[in-house]
């Protein structure tokens, strides 16, 4: 139980500036960042370093206190926001800002877990060196939760998911130890891989407080294109075309409906309009190379010739300044926060293998016009890795219960018969916990919940949460 004598015993360990208690103060860090979760806590606790997260989990293992870790607290799914019991404490690894080292030999840095995405991004290429992971949020949310939930973001297509690019992690256990897994190895093998297990576990199994990323080198030359296509079955054609001619250059395509686009034009009005035509759907293209001399723009012209002549292609801009490219990507981040400004909608962060992507949308924009006639499917996403956001929006209206329900039904559905994903790159926290039970095996499912007793026998760690 959450009293006075326990929020002082937390003070004497994080100090006063560790604490917070005040209705005001605790507001930011009890709501998600699009108001669909709102819960309760009597005190968010700010530890300073692992030290002091480890002895404020280990009090509260002691006294069976339930702990809720929250990042940078932008997550989609509510896995950061206590329940409405106010029996949980909130852990903010905020204050836990530290880049620890960059070892340039190496190809490494590591940082506290509290560190914004941004400013390791930003570390890197200081030190002419390239930390690939990128999202939206990169200027809010922390590589904490970045690996707590394995975000992937628009850099998957070469580089992998947040998972991808780790050597090694420190954290706190559920009673309160610190491992200190933070080998800068790409090579270790003496047992199980616990940085995998504690990767994805959305604080489930322990809090992460430090991590080795890989860097990469530096990128010398970017090309951005935007291209328009005439369907969703032509952009994965258009996919494997350059792909197979530009190879590992090819770092971003991204997938984009002509109502997303429209979304963004009305509700950024600074944003124009790419082609002289409209378009049903366009990728966003983005190639880098290392070498300071390599022509882009040119290899990129020359491997969209074939596909404006058997009719993939329909149109094409090639970014000749970075202030065009920047304008290009903007259209593509900008579509979350235009949708949000629609009202809410029932959202899907799903993932199907390549091949199936354009199958997918076909029979799922089919279906969820005939269920709902009045509504309008939202398409965007990653489909260089197979990820879409595929979210079904309803016009002047906030979507009820049943028009969810009915709706996750037919996207689910479809995605079992398809061999793909109900999360992608969001996670299962709170929204997806009790959906995923009829997606997965008995004996995958018999699994992590044997894994959690293991190692959370008292069911502290972020409760209600994954399982």
């Amino acid at each position: 139980m959450i009293d006075s004598s326990f929020i002082e015993r937390v003070r004497q360990i994080v100090g006063a500036a560790g604490v917070l208690t005040d209705a005001g103060d605790i507001d930011p860090y009890v709501r998600d960042w699009r108001g669909n979760y709102i819960g309760k806590t009597a005190v968010v606790v700010r530890p300073a370093n692992t030290e002091e997260v480890a002895a404020v989990v280990k009090l509260c293992a002691q006294t069976h206190t339930p702990i809720v870790p929250q990042g940078g607290n932008t997550g989609m799914v509510g896995g950061g926001v206590p329940d409405t019991s106010g029996d949980a404490i909130v852990l903010s690894l905020k204050r836990m800002t530290r880049i620890r080292e960059i070892d340039l030999a190496n190809n490494a840095m590591t940082v506290d877990a509290g560190c914004i995405l941004q400013t390791i991004q930003n570390a890197a290429l200081e030190n002419d060196r390239y930390f690939p992971l990128s999202l939206a949020a990169e200027g809010s949310c922390t590589i904490g939760g970045n690996l707590s939930t394995n975000a992937g973001g628009t850099a998957v297509l070469r580089f992998g998911n947040a998972r991808d690019l780790v050597l090694g992690i420190e954290a706190v256990t559920p009673d309160g130890r610190i491992w200190n897994g933070l080998k800068a190895l790409r090579k270790d093998n003496t047992g199980y891989d616990l940085k995998h297990l504690l990767m994805g576990a959305e604080g489930t199994l322990g809090i992460i407080t430090g991590a080795v990323l890989k860097l990469y080198p530096k990128p010398q030359r970017t090309c951005t294109a935007l291209v328009a296509v005439p369907s969703p079955r032509a952009s994965v054609q258009l996919l494997a075309t350059i792909r197979g001619a530009m190879g590992d250059r090819l770092t971003g395509f991204e997938l984009m409906s002509r109502v997303c686009v429209d979304h963004v034009i009305t509700h950024f009005p600074s944003t124009a309009e790419p082609f002289e035509q409209r378009h049903d759907w366009q990728v966003l293209v983005e190639l880098t190379d290392t070498l300071k001399d390599a022509q882009l723009e040119d290899a990129l012209a020359t491997s969209l010739e074939p596909a404006f002549e058997s009719g993939l292609a329909e149109d094409a801009v090639i970014a000749s300044s970075e202030s065009q490219a920047s304008a290009l990507w903007g259209i593509r981040e900008h579509i979350p926060e235009a949708e949000k400004a629609r009202g809410k909608s029932v959202k899907h962060d799903i993932s199907v293998p390549i091949s199936r992507i354009a199958e997918f949308i076909e029979r799922g924009d089919a279906a969820l016009n005939a269920a709902f006639p009045n509504a309008q499917v939202i398409c965007f996403g990653h489909i260089g890795d197979g990820n879409l956001h595929y979210n079904l929006s309803f016009p002047g209206a906030t979507p009820s219960v049943e028009q969810t329900h009915a709706a996750n039904s037919i996207v689910y559905a479809l995605l079992d018969e398809l061999g793909g994903s109900i999360s992608a790159e969001h996670g299962l926290g709170q929204m997806k916990r009790d959906e995923i039970t009829r997606h997965k095996g008995e004996v995958e499912l018999d699994m992590m919940r044997a894994i959690k007793r293991a190692l959370d026998p008292h069911g502290i760690m972020n409760p209600g949460k994954v399982l």
